[in-house]
């Protein structure tokens, strides 16, 4: 960090761990939540202040791993390998943290100033899940700060890490992923620090293996390591996950699965259409019913009547036309969706489309964004939302 410059603070973490309510609790600020493909795959900016110190923090997209293979893996990847964070947060679910210590044993291969938030520690108590904290410090080796980010506990713990890891910077050595020995032979004759080694390995091959055998060999090893430390410091008692499996039985069935989620996305969709009729109907006779009067108004103001007419036949019926057309399906869809998005239903139906959806190429988490429409299209309708929103005065319409 040059003398001036404001410090950087990366946040990153999995898709479904919190991530941008920790950063809406530390910013103020009102980042819409949710994991569909497309949603986040830029960073998003906001401040923060530690004590007297302000800070830019940088929400990362969500990802699994840094190993590149999506769009958003290969943003937040490049973030982290790029230096400008001064340091990173990484955002943990404490109810599935062997899954999460998979991404922070890869980012410590990149930067050692990192600071571990374990969000979701209320939901962790309720599962009955003890994580003991000092243990997964001491294997880390970085901070660890448990958190409630939805009831704003730990955060300013999580601010104070924050400020004394860049003030003291590591305390020691880092946690490290035990790779096979020719994975290891391969990094020591590149000559390239560890993890831009790493990263170059399925361009620059071991000898007699494939790529694909070499990114096995890296997520087991990753995988094993990330098992052994869970191990060590999670006690997760025995039916903690027993309803979740439950579910899984029935809306992951082969028999059950695309019934269940065929007819509880077409439920979704009637309630849209025809829950937004009232409101839509409404909105078009009251607002478009206003063109008259403001015909009358505009002409008592002594302006040409073709002007009047693009005003209020123009500008004024095709934003009456929007809004009473946009506007109510809007407002029932994407609360219908994050309700399914916080029951962790739309991760099921991402990973029993997957297999689908491979077979052209993609993956399942685009099957969400065709239920949204194409990034283009929110991306067009979110605009206009905006326009309206300040047209009228109306905070927040698109959240």
């Amino acid at each position: 960090m040059k003398a001036g410059q404001m410090p950087v603070i990366a946040l990153a973490g999995n898709p479904n761990v919190g991530k941008s309510t920790v950063f809406n609790a530390l910013t103020g600020g009102r980042q819409h939540t949710g994991n569909w493909s497309g949603k986040t795959v830029a960073g998003a900016y906001g401040r923060m202040r530690c004590g007297d110190t302000a800070m830019t923090l940088v929400d990362l997209p969500g990802t699994y791993s840094l190993r590149t293979r999506s769009e958003e893996e290969r943003i937040a990847r490049d973030f982290v390998a790029s230096g400008q964070a001064d340091v990173t947060v990484l955002v943990a679910d404490a109810t599935c943290l062997e899954r999460n210590l998979i991404l922070v044993l890869q980012v410590l291969e990149w930067t050692p100033r990192v600071v571990l938030c374990l969000n979701l520690m209320d939901e962790a108590r309720k599962k009955h899940i003890h994580i003991d904290v000092p243990a997964l410090e001491r294997e880390l080796g970085i901070p660890v700060v448990p958190c409630a980010a939805r009831k704003r506990r730990g955060l300013r713990e999580l601010t104070q890490a924050v400020g004394g890891m860049l003030r003291d910077g590591p305390a020691g050595q880092t946690a490290a992923i035990r790779y096979p020995e020719e994975i290891e032979a391969a990094v020591q004759r590149s000559g390239l620090p560890r993890a831009e080694a790493l990263a170059a390995l399925p361009q620059q091959l071991p000898d007699g293996m494939s790529a694909g055998q070499v990114d096995d060999l890296l997520t087991a090893a990753t995988a094993l390591r990330a098992e052994e430390i869970a191990l060590t410091c999670v006690r997760t008692p025995a039916g903690a996950d027993a309803r979740d499996r439950r579910i899984d039985r029935i809306v992951l069935s082969r028999r059950w699965g695309i019934p269940c989620m065929l007819a509880l996305l077409a439920l979704v969709f009637y309630i849209t259409l025809s829950g937004a009729n009232v409101p839509s109907e409404w909105l078009s006779t009251h607002l478009l019913g206003l063109t008259e009067p403001l015909a009358v108004g505009l002409t008592a103001l002594g302006l040409p009547p073709a002007l009047v007419a693009m005003l209020t036949d123009g500008m004024w019926r095709v934003l009456a036309t929007v809004v009473s057309v946009m506007l109510p399906p809007m407002a029932i869809f994407f609360p219908l969706f994050t309700l399914l998005e916080d029951a962790g239903y739309l991760p099921r139906v991402a990973f029993q489309l997957d297999h689908a959806f491979c077979r052209a190429h993609a993956c399942g988490k685009q099957s969400l964004s065709m239920c949204m429409g194409n990034r283009w299209m929110r991306t067009f309708i979110s605009f206009n939302t905006h326009i309206i929103a300040h047209f009228f005065g109306i905070a927040n319409l698109s959240a």
